[in-house]
């Protein structure tokens, strides 16, 4: 019902600018921090935000709400801790 609601990748900030930015981080953190702390070494292919932005801009382009994570941990993440939207009354 609300497919067309929903926003693509470019319209949430992931354009070629956040592609250089992300390959030039990723190039720094090479590693997974979640395997890491773990005792793992694993690469680390995706830029995560700690602390989901969505749609804050600022909030998306904070490198200290960045981190390194491998596939399967972002993946991880994103079902447990990002799924749903928290609401601060």
């Amino acid at each position: 019902m609300h497919r067309q609601d929903a926003k693509g990748t470019k319209e949430k900030g992931y354009n070629s600018r956040w592609r250089a930015v992300r390959a030039r981080f990723l190039k720094a953190h090479p590693l997974c921090a979640k395997c890491l702390e773990n005792g793992r070494l694993e690469k680390a292919t995706v830029v995560d935000h700690i602390v989901p932005h969505r749609g804050d801009r600022k909030l998306f382009w904070d490198e200290s709400n960045w981190q390194p994570l491998c596939k399967s941990c972002h993946d991880t993440k994103t079902m447990t801790e990002d799924r749903y939207q928290e609401f601060k009354y």
